[in-house]
C-alpha cells in the first residue's frame, strides 16, 4: 500500500545517495535488512531521511512528509491493507476531500470513515440528484413528473446547504457523527505495529570498525603519499 524511499543522511551530506524503498507493512527484521544494506547503523550513521513515496492511493504522498516515523507509516499502512475495497474507495475520496498533514492526521482519518458519505462514481450535479433520488430516495417524484423534474438544481440545493465536493472517484460530504481523534501520537500506537530498529549492534559493531578502517586508511594514503614523493624526489637528487 505503501513504499518509502529511505535515504542515509550521513552519507547524502558527503554527496553520496545511500537508500532504497521499503515496502509496508513491514517487519522489524525487514527494517534492519534494508537499513544494514544501506549503511545507518545506529553508530557511524543513525540518522535517515525519506526521499519519495510510491503509492496506490492517488494524492496521499504529498501529505507525508521526509522525517516520517517508519513505526506510523507501518500503522497506517496496516490500517489501509485491512479495509474492504468500498473503505479503501472511500479513504481515497477523503484524502483529497479533507485536510490532512502527516501520517498522523491519515491515520485519524482511517479510523473515521463513518463520519463521512461517499457516493462512488457520482461525477457532477446531475449523477447526484438522480443518486440522492433514485437510489436513496430522499425525493418521491410522481411517475408522470419524473421526466420534467430538475434533477441537476435539487442536486445544487442539496449541496448548498449540506456541503460536500466531487472527487475523481465520486461525492463525499461530511455527516453528522463525531469525529473521535483516536491517535494522538507515537503513546498510542500499538507495539505489533512498531518495527523500527537499527541492524544488530554486533554486525554495526563491525561495519562501523570497516568503515572507520577505510576512512583511516584514506586520510593516511592523503597524507603518506606526498611524503613518500618528496623522500623519492630527494633520494634521486642525492644520486
Amino acid at each position: 500500500m505503501i513504499e518509502a524511499f529511505i535515504t542515509n543522511l550521513g552519507k547524502y551530506n558527503e554527496g553520496e545517495l545511500q537508500g532504497e524503498y521499503l515496502k509496508l507493512p513491514a517487519t522489524t527484521e525487514d527494517v534492519q535488512a534494508l537499513l544494514s544494506r544501506i549503511n545507518v547503523d545506529g553508530v557511524v550513521y543513525e540518522e535517515f531521511f525519506i526521499t519519495s513515496y510510491e503509492t496506490d492511493i492517488p494524492g496521499l504522498s504529498r501529505y507525508l512528509s521526509e522525517y516520517e516515523s517508519i513505526d506510523e507509516l507501518n500503522y497506517l499502512a496496516s490500517l489501509l491493507e485491512g479495509m474492504h475495497k468500498w473503505e479503501l474507495a472511500k479513504f481515497e475520496g477523503l484524502v483529497v476531500y479533507s485536510d490532512n498533514s502527516g501520517a498522523k492526521d491519515l491515520i485519524n482519518l482511517a479510523q473515521n470513515l463513518e463520519c463521512y458519505e461517499y457516493y462512488p462514481d457520482v461525477k457532477d450535479y446531475d449523477d447526484l440528484g438522480h443518486y440522492l433520488i433514485d437510489e436513496l430516495g430522499f425525493e418521491e417524484i410522481p411517475e408522470r413528473l419524473v421526466n420534467y423534474f430538475d434533477y441537476e438544481s435539487y442536486a445544487e440545493d442539496y449541496v448548498s446547504y449540506e456541503g460536500g465536493e466531487f472527487v475523481d472517484s465520486g461525492f463525499i460530504y461530511r455527516n453528522d457523527a463525531d469525529f473521535e481523534e483516536h491517535y494522538k501520537g507515537r503513546a498510542d500506537l500499538p507495539e505489533e505495529y512498531k518495527i523500527f530498529n537499527y541492524p544488530l549492534q554486533e554486525k554495526s559493531i563491525q561495519k562501523s570498525l570497516a568503515n572507520y578502517k577505510e576512512m583511516i586508511d584514506g586520510i593516511s594514503k592523503s597524507v603518506m603519499e606526498p611524503a613518500i614523493a618528496v623522500e623519492r624526489n630527494h633520494a634521486h637528487e642525492n644520486r
